[in-house]
């Protein structure tokens, strides 16, 4: 698809087709109103093809290899003047998938393929040529854009904790100083609830259906009753590498569509979360940002340099999220066997894919320009040494002392102690030789228990 001219993006009514655009092309390929009606042309094309290679429909009867070949070059070399023409066809009929009959009949018609049209749509409700096209879009858009992007975001925070694992870093819980963790540990938590997320929409079999008006074969049988169609429509479906879902109403019951925009919310929020800690450590001075020369990060403070990059991220996952939410919850509804709210709905699946990839995009970007501050974490780590207290305690729990929990709240609870103040405490404990040496030996900079060590086997796989 050609990107847009940037002057027509002025007028574009959705920033994703205006702001935005040059990011998101490849939803726009997978969820354009074209990319719609190509593949609804191709489902109509496919459909021709199976019931004339059918041995029981000798009407119809097969066809020749080069009409095969013909028909198919129709398919891939579909284009924009094709649509520009079904749409004149849909201005008369008002009807988007009849349009597309009746242009696959001319083209058939220009050929000489004679009343053999006819089977053109044959036994086919409307539903039946959109739940496949609808399906296929968005196996278009998660392979073509969604997947590569998640893959691409996990891997460069898998790489920046690979850097940092051995990075000692103040944590902060409920906003106030806590045991000590590395920075790379915490980049990779981010890292294994990324890879479970994206996991799960990888899991989900994209689901189709063809089985006529209600989903009964009423009319395949009342023209073929000695036809297989149960077959004849597994075997279809899973032509285009989709799941046959054999029982359904007029439309395809949309769950595995509310699986796949749920495990993206749950992706966007997962991502959503890890800006916001970027953000924070930006402002705490954990991180830095790169300079861009020429960019302004406030039109009155020159000095700042503005973690924009990781509040859009923000935006548009949250963005993302509130349309997906409500198209899982809508589409899974049908009044009786259908009704039209669900094709309105439909048509806003690319948005919710479009502002889930530009979030990536966004975070790509704000992961492009920030590396470690080691001198402003090992500054906040020297201050605080009050965070051993929870490895002192805990050692005193190992040999009897009485209430070491509350011994060492009185030393350090709502103060700032020192080192001195550690080691006296310690040495004035009495513990075995062994236990002292190691708790002397303890700073907030060592204290991180295994947080190398998880980083290594997150990252490794």
């Amino acid at each position: 698809m050609n990107a847009p001219d940037p002057s027509d993006r002025l007028g574009a009514l959705s920033p994703l087709d205006g702001r935005y655009a040059d990011r998101v092309g490849e939803f726009a390929a997978a969820f354009s109103e074209e990319a719609l009606i190509r593949h609804r042309f191709k489902v109509e094309v496919e459909w021709l093809l199976a019931l004339a290679s059918h041995p029981g429909i000798d009407e119809l009867a097969p066809l020749a290899p080069d009409e095969v070949a013909q028909l198919r070059g129709w398919v891939s070399d579909f284009g924009r003047d094709d649509a520009l023409r079904i749409k004149q066809i849909e201005a008369r009929t008002n009807h988007d998938v009849k349009s597309v009959e009746y242009y696959f009949k001319e083209r058939l018609a220009s050929i000489g393929f004679g009343p053999r049209a006819e089977f053109v749509h044959f036994a086919c409700t409307s539903e039946d040529i959109n739940n496949l096209a609808y399906a296929l879009m968005v196996k278009e858009g998660l392979g073509g854009g969604w997947f590569p992007l998640a893959d691409e975001v996990t891997a460069k925070i898998a790489a920046l904790a690979a850097r940092y694992a051995d990075l000692p870093m103040l944590s902060h819980t409920h906003g106030q100083a806590a045991t000590p963790t590395t920075l790379g540990k915490e980049l990779a938590v981010v890292v294994h609830r990324l890879r479970r997320q994206v996991a799960s929409v990888r899991r989900v079999e994209l689901l189709g259906k063809f089985n006529g008006a209600v989903g009964t074969y009423g009319a395949h049988v009342a023209a073929y009753p000695d036809v297989a169609w149960l077959e004849v429509s597994r075997c279809f479906v899973e032509s285009f590498g989709l799941g046959w879902n054999p029982l359904t109403t007029q439309i395809e019951s949309h769950d595995y569509l509310a699986e796949v925009f749920h495990g993206i919310v749950r992706t966007n929020t997962v991502l959503l979360d890890f800006c916001r800690d970027a953000w924070a450590y930006i402002s705490m001075g954990y991180l830095r940002q790169r300079l861009e020369r020429d960019e302004v990060g406030s039109s009155t403070m020159p000095h700042k340099i503005n973690p924009i990059d990781f509040e859009n991220a923000e935006a548009n996952a949250q963005e993302s999220s509130a349309v997906l939410e409500h198209l899982a919850t809508k589409l899974m509804v049908s009044r009786l066997q259908r009704d039209l709210s669900d094709s309105s709905a439909l048509r806003n699946v690319g948005t919710g894919f479009a502002y889930s990839g530009l979030a990536m995009r966004s975070t790509l970007r704000g992961l492009g320009r920030v590396e470690a501050n080691p001198a402003a974490i090992e500054a906040d780590l020297d201050h605080e040494w009050g965070v051993l207290g929870e490895a002192i305690q805990t050692v005193m729990r190992r040999y009897g002392f009485d209430e070491p929990y509350e011994r060492l709240k009185a030393l350090t609870r709502g103060t700032t102690i020192t080192e001195d103040d550690v080691r006296t405490f310690v040495t004035g404990l009495g513990l075995p030789a062994d236990a002292e040496k190691r708790l002397l030996a303890l700073t907030p900079a060592t204290y991180v228990g295994l947080a190398a060590t998880l980083t290594r086997l997150e990252t490794a796989t």
